[in-house]
């Protein structure tokens, strides 16, 4: 084909006679030369748009434990509603104390050491018996939502499809988790550092700043030409305080007033594509929350979008933060995408980065062979909207870095591994989604 020349056939034009057709109708119009034509791009399902919730330090034992029926320690194999998920245990393998009831009152009280070293110490070896009486154990830690608290996401699960087997993919807090959404791999431990240079970086108490350059998920959708965005809850009101040289003042509608930081102002240490200069701050990948509806309302939704809550929507416990807030939410933006022309294209996934240092009974996997680092807890993952299996529990084991497979799989011509991290290794989501609906199946 002539160089330069600009005409594609549609992704959706692939076989038979029509292919064929529409490659003479191509090559009519862009002439021929001796450059061979490029292969057309691999098929992908009919998921069109992927928008993945990012919660905040909830373990799968805190919200799910009471949800699930099957014994714990029965490993089901049946995948059809509560009866296939193992429920919490009745008392607590380290010192047989009962659970508490986690409700809002002692979320907003109590945020459990969930440091690297305290994680390491919590697992005790996959024995998971040191969160009461460990070295940074507390009888807190020890505690079960009711479907009081959780049932919305007890709802979701009936209705749709649950991961019983995600676990944060390493030990330690936040941020270290995140970097899994974008690289795939360890990057610092704990909250060591925060973006460099990024907006409100100078407005967090963390001093220890760094930017990395390895390439990302983001860097392969944009050099395929794929947009996609994070939209941020309290984003531009950071931007505006800023750019006035001052940081804002706590969000109005925080419930801890103290302090002008987490959990009351958007943080970018949350966001880990903000610690790649390509993207930092990047009009067009980092928008505000509220750029969410009006994208939706303009049908200009990215095919790959992720959303944060501002802290104290995050679920994040502690600072008198409720689950309320969280779930009123989440359950505003899925009502939003599944009551829009979207419902139809669109894959929802609701996760958490990490699992906040309450219990969770279920050993994690060994050690990456990727990074050597290894996995946390589990945290509670659902599959939601036209493409999720109904009333289905998953018991492949998955995290954050699948999203990543599943993005180079479904966008970049199902080559996945492309970063050659944990995404060249770990599971696909497949599991959760229904083949009859994705048009293609997607691998597991």
């Amino acid at each position: 084909m002539t160089k330069g020349c600009r005409c594609r056939i549609s992704d959706r034009v692939k076989t038979g006679r029509v292919w064929a057709l529409a490659v003479l109708v191509l090559l009519a119009a862009c002439g021929d030369d001796d450059e061979a034509a490029a292969p057309p791009p691999a098929e992908m399902s009919n998921i069109q748009h992927l928008v993945v919730i990012i919660q905040e330090n909830t373990s799968f034992d805190a919200y799910f434990a009471h949800y699930c029926t099957a014994p714990p320690g029965a490993q089901p194999r049946c995948t059809s509603g509560p009866a296939c998920c193992e429920a919490g245990p009745a008392t607590d393998p380290g010192t047989g104390v009962a659970p508490l009831l986690l409700d809002d009152a002692l979320h907003g009280l109590f945020d459990p050491d969930h440091t690297a070293a305290c994680f390491v110490d919590k697992i005790d070896g996959g024995k998971m018996d040191r969160y009461v009486d460990g070295s940074c154990g507390d009888r807190r830690n020890f505690a079960y939502a009711d479907e009081a608290s959780v049932g919305y996401y007890w709802r979701l699960a009936r209705q749709y499809a649950l991961a019983d087997h995600w676990f944060q993919p390493v030990t330690g807090q936040s941020s270290a988790n995140d970097m899994y959404f974008a690289q795939a791999r360890f990057v610092f431990p704990d909250n060591a550092v925060v973006p460099q240079s990024a907006i409100g970086s100078t407005c967090l108490l963390n001093r220890h700043r760094a930017e990395f350059t390895d390439p990302t998920i983001g860097d392969l959708l944009a050099d395929a030409g794929v947009p996609w965005s994070f939209y941020i809850q309290g984003y531009q009101r950071m931007r505006d305080a800023v750019a006035l040289r001052t940081c804002p003042p706590p969000h109005p509608a925080c419930p801890d007033q103290l302090l002008p930081i987490y959990p009351c102002n958007y943080d970018p240490s949350d966001i880990p594509f903000q610690y790649y200069p390509r993207f930092r701050d990047a009009p067009g990948y980092m928008r505000d929350f509220d750029q969410l509806t009006a994208d939706i309302a303009a049908r200009a939704l990215p095919p790959v979008s992720f959303v944060k809550a501002i802290g104290f929507r995050s679920e994040h416990p502690g600072s008198s933060v409720t689950i309320s807030d969280g779930i009123a939410f989440v359950s505003a933006v899925v009502d939003e995408l599944l009551g829009s022309v979207y419902a139809a294209d669109t894959l929802i996934l609701v996760t958490y980065d990490e699992s906040g240092g309450y219990f969770d009974h279920i050993a994690p996997p060994p050690d990456s062979p990727v990074d050597g680092m290894p996995y946390g807890p589990r945290v509670p993952t659902l599959a939601l909207g036209r493409f999720a299996r109904r009333n289905f529990v998953s018991h492949v084991v998955l995290e954050h870095s699948s999203i990543v497979k599943f993005i180079e799989w479904n966008w970049l011509h199902r080559q996945t591994g492309q970063l050659g991290n944990r995404d060249a290794v770990v599971n696909n989501i497949g599991s959760l989604l229904d083949p009859a609906q994705t048009g293609v199946p997607v691998p597991e």
